[in-house]
């Protein structure tokens, strides 16, 4: 009986340690604090030294490199640079950060939430030398991983407030996180344009379906995507009898592979212009294929806001498109 009560007292202390480790790093991470920043804005903690030398031209070369498809030159990240120094309290919190290190031995990594959350470092270090090196080997990865976390919370923040469009889930069998600020302009049984008003044009968001097969992964997939998207942006957007919503002729497109609720996709980025009227400005094309219904599903996001930047309107856009849910 006494080594029953023993064990019973011994079982109880270790599921009440264990109940208390958990406690308190549950509490840790509810005391963290949020991360701040706008979106795609990127804290670079480097020396001055070595910022206006090789590996900060390396840095801006990679990270401040133009947006593809915009029609004018924007950078992928908006870099606000500060020593090793000045990287505390505050300056800790931006929720994307790259950190240079000299000296410690060539090292590269991520930090995942350490200062606060949502955040995502990646840290850096060696000689000038294998700084540069792991910067040309890395950066694809990091942008990558950036603009994931990017994405994320900016379709965090267009949760917020949502425009209820039920339409969408009956005639086109999909739902979309459309933030309040955006209304239909035209819906169909297989076409919707949903449209934001902003200060010097709109963001608009084109929907509708085609046959499987219509675009296929070959070596005119990117003519076929061309022609099928002047022919929908023609017939269904309307302009002046002068002109027509077609595709730039002078920049060719840039066509991309990736997925879409577990779909493949095209994804297409380019200039969109209506001729005659001296219109134009970006856009970006999806194109899935939605198999089990046996269709394709295209998504397009397109700005008008001539003589202003577009880079964040398009990258809210493409968090709105990456809502998609079959």
């Amino acid at each position: 009986m006494k080594k029953l009560s023993l064990a019973i007292i011994c079982m109880l202390c270790i599921v009440s340690c264990t109940e208390t480790k958990k406690d308190k790093k549950q509490k840790n991470l509810g005391a963290m604090a949020h991360s701040v920043g706008k979106i795609n804005e990127l804290s670079v903690v480097i020396d001055n030294e070595l910022w206006k030398g090789a590996v900060g031209d390396t840095i801006r070369k990679f990270f401040g490199a133009e947006v593809p498809g915009l029609p004018q030159e924007e950078p992928l990240f908006s870099m606000r640079q500060m020593p090793s120094a000045a990287f505390s309290g505050l300056a800790r919190k931006n929720r994307t950060f790259l950190w240079i290190r000299k000296g410690e031995g060539k090292k590269f990594g991520f930090l995942n939430n350490k200062f606060a959350t949502p955040q995502l470092g990646a840290v850096i270090s060696g000689t000038e030398n294998e700084i540069i090196s792991l910067l040309h080997d890395k950066h694809e990865t990091i942008i990558s991983e950036y603009k994931k976390i990017e994405t994320r919370a900016k379709q965090v923040r267009i949760k917020k407030s949502l425009e209820k469009i039920p339409q969408l889930k009956e005639k086109l069998g999909i739902t979309l996180t459309i933030p309040t600020a955006y209304r239909v302009a035209t819906e169909e049984e297989d076409f919707f344009w949903v449209r934001k008003d902003i200060p010097q044009g709109s963001m608009n968001i084109m929907i509708y379906e085609l046959p499987l097969g219509t675009i296929t992964k070959d070596s005119n997939t990117v003519s076929s995507i061309i022609k099928m998207r002047d022919s929908i942006g023609a017939a269904k957007i309307p302009t002046s009898a002068t002109g027509k919503f077609v595709t730039e002729e002078a920049y060719a497109p840039y066509l991309y592979e990736t997925q879409l609720d577990g779909r493949f996709t095209f994804e297409t980025k380019g200039t969109w212009e209506i001729k005659d009227r001296f219109m134009a400005g970006p856009f970006v094309n999806y194109v899935i294929e939605d198999i089990p219904n046996n269709r394709l599903m295209v998504l397009e996001g397109f700005v008008f806001a001539p003589s202003v930047n577009k880079r964040d309107n398009m990258f809210e856009l493409e968090a709105i498109i990456k809502t998609i849910k079959f």
